[in-house]
């Protein structure tokens, strides 16, 4: 783990940001899908071609997103994170507090789907949870984002644009 904290966010760190949040949003805009593949195995009946592509695709995207977040953990860990931008100590908290949850969901809700899909305990009804709280907490963080740009313009969101150099 590194002493010194970087000025930014690397290319890498930036990269898997913007890699990760186009997948959440595909899993959330599609990620029905899946849900009526279970359903009718469960039921032993027969899917659409398209809600049998797009629950395969689920499945294997639920599993990128998990490697991949796993990946940014590793970067954070040994690359480091810049400081937080500033502002009042508790939107500051705040903050925080909403990164971690976004890696406490990006890691558990890829484990419940896949548990839900092997059909082992309740999982799928938690796996279902997480859509309204991924929809809320992107919101906030977007909201936040821009606030930093327009209200405190504190070169917030560049930060995740430009890599550090």
């Amino acid at each position: 783990m590194r002493s010194v904290r970087p000025l930014g966010y690397s290319a890498a760190q930036i990269s898997l940001h913007w890699l990760i949040a186009a997948l959440v949003i595909f899993q959330l805009l599609l990620g029905d899908s899946m849900t009526h593949v279970v359903r009718a195995r469960i039921r032993d009946r027969i899917v659409s071609s398209f809600d049998a592509s797009m629950g395969t695709a689920h499945y294997w995207v639920g599993i990128a997103i998990l490697a991949l977040v796993c990946l940014r953990l590793a970067l954070r860990l040994f690359v480091g994170t810049p400081k937080p931008a500033g502002g009042p100590a508790p939107l500051v908290l705040l903050a925080r507090f909403a990164h971690w949850t976004f890696y406490v969901l990006l890691v558990a809700v890829p484990i419940t789907g896949l548990l839900a899909y092997y059909q082992l305990g309740p999982f799928g009804g938690i796996h279902s949870l997480a859509k309204p709280i991924f929809i809320i907490l992107i919101g906030l963080h977007a909201a936040a984002a821009l606030f930093h740009q327009f209200f405190l313009k504190d070169g917030t969101l560049l930060r995740m644009l430009v890599p550090a150099r």
